[in-house]
């Protein structure tokens, strides 16, 4: 029989884990005939007691295990991690906050028996949410899709439901900073999306913040897109051909109707220029420097403290 394996990142859930068994065991009696459920919870270096409750939920379940973090490293390390643990024909990714319904589950299981190697998720809108993040959010993806050749759609959600062949895929990529949606999009394969309507947390507060998703929202923009750098290079080009235009209108100016204070026009016009060279310059090394810098320092990307894994891991 096929294997499921479930990915829960968690960081600070100690509330919601037990909702989140309750809710889950009822898709996994309904997909009982069809496929074997293992569950894998990522600790992400959690302050409160998600740890402890899932050691408790996993004394009388022999389908359920963990790993745990030194410290917290982010979800794209807890994802990452998970995916290496599964050893599933099928992974999918989930919050253990219950904001990805568990009933979903079954519609997407049908589409991968359809053919489809991804059936992704999307929120068709963000009520609860604040106004302003938002308005960033769908800022991002509108931005994303005119900068970079990946196309996201708005309101992609990590919760996904892949084959094994895509797993392995994804996990071939070595890349240290990591952006999954990304990542997902780029590697390819047969893809669909199914929607749902926003849902609250069960219990606590999410740990994403504004700043904290519009540094996410960056790290999109680095890994897949080359417009950060761009600019730099448009703006010190930009102020090099200003600087030209400068010159021939002082160089005429003064031809015809005479020049302004001694000195001052001619200095202004060679700090532009020069500054637009430089600009122009480091715009250029940068497209390389900065491709190169944080993938040679081959830091891990996580380290765990704790595990209980199949023994066959």
């Amino acid at each position: 029989m096929m294997r499921l394996s479930v990915i829960i990142p968690c960081y600070n859930e100690e509330e919601n884990i037990f909702p989140f068994i309750e809710q889950i065991k009822k898709i996994e009696k309904q997909l009982k005939e069809h496929l074997l459920f293992e569950y894998i919870f990522v600790d992400d270096g959690s302050t409160d007691k998600t740890l402890e409750r899932i050691q408790e939920i996993r004394q009388n379940n022999n389908n359920i295990f963990y790993l745990s973090f030194s410290r917290n490293f982010g979800k794209e390390s807890a994802m990452l991690a998970g995916m290496k643990a599964s050893k599933g024909d099928y992974i999918t990714i989930m919050d253990a906050d219950l904001q990805d319904p568990p009933e979903l589950l079954l519609d997407m299981f049908d589409k991968i028996k359809e053919g489809y190697d991804i059936v992704g998720t999307r929120r068709i809108n963000r009520k609860g949410e604040p106004l302003i993040r938002s308005l960033f959010s769908k800022m991002f993806y509108k931005i994303m899709n005119l900068i970079s050749e990946i196309k996201m759609i708005d309101g992609l959600r990590d919760f996904s439901l892949m084959t094994r062949q895509v797993v392995d895929s994804i996990l071939s990529l070595e890349e240290v900073n990591r952006f999954s949606k990304g990542i997902f999009s780029w590697v390819g394969y047969r893809s669909t999306y199914l929607s749902y309507e926003n849902r609250d947390r069960v219990y606590g507060k999410s740990s994403w913040n504004f700043w904290s998703l519009l540094r996410y929202s960056f790290e999109g923009f680095i890994n897949f897109s080359e417009a950060l750098l761009n600019i730099a290079v448009w703006s010190g080009t930009l102020s090099f051909i200003l600087s030209i235009i400068g010159i021939i209108f002082i160089v005429v100016r003064k031809l015809t109707i005479g020049g302004s204070v001694n000195g001052w026009a001619s200095l202004v016009t060679i700090i532009l220029l020069i500054g637009g060279i430089q600009l122009l310059c480091i715009g250029i090394l940068g497209k390389y420097i900065s491709k190169i810098f944080l993938e040679t320092k081959k830091r891990p990307l996580y380290f765990i403290k704790e595990k209980a894994l199949n023994n066959d891991r």
